[in-house]
């Protein structure tokens, strides 16, 4: 007869049994609540890795307009700054090689 479906008959068994299952189940929470926060710092750790990508391509699209001499208007620089898609900000940066305009690196 598995353990999982027996009826303990007596108290001693019952209380052991009850104690037994109460501890494996601090266990797993307390395992559950380690594991909850490791995968919070890793993507904690993503998240910043990857704004700090965005934050270094939004500056080098900033910088080849400026050593372009390209003019960098207020407008222009907060969003190119506030842009949270690296796929964008990899295209502006690839523009910012070619374009006459700062306006043209938006179309």
């Amino acid at each position: 007869m598995p353990v999982e479906t027996y009826e303990w008959q007596s108290d001693f068994a019952r209380k052991y049994v009850g104690l037994g299952e109460e501890q494996g189940r601090k266990q797993g929470r307390e395992e559950g609540r380690k594991q909850g926060q490791e995968e919070g710092r890793e993507q904690a750790r993503k998240e910043r890795r990857e704004e700090g990508r965005r934050e270094g391509v939004a500056s080098s699209v900033l910088r080849i307009l400026h050593k372009r001499g390209l003019t960098v208007t207020d407008d222009v620089r907060t969003r190119i700054n506030s842009c949270g898609d690296l796929d964008t900000l990899n295209t502006w940066l690839d523009r910012a090689l070619d374009i006459t305009r700062t306006e043209d690196l938006f179309d």
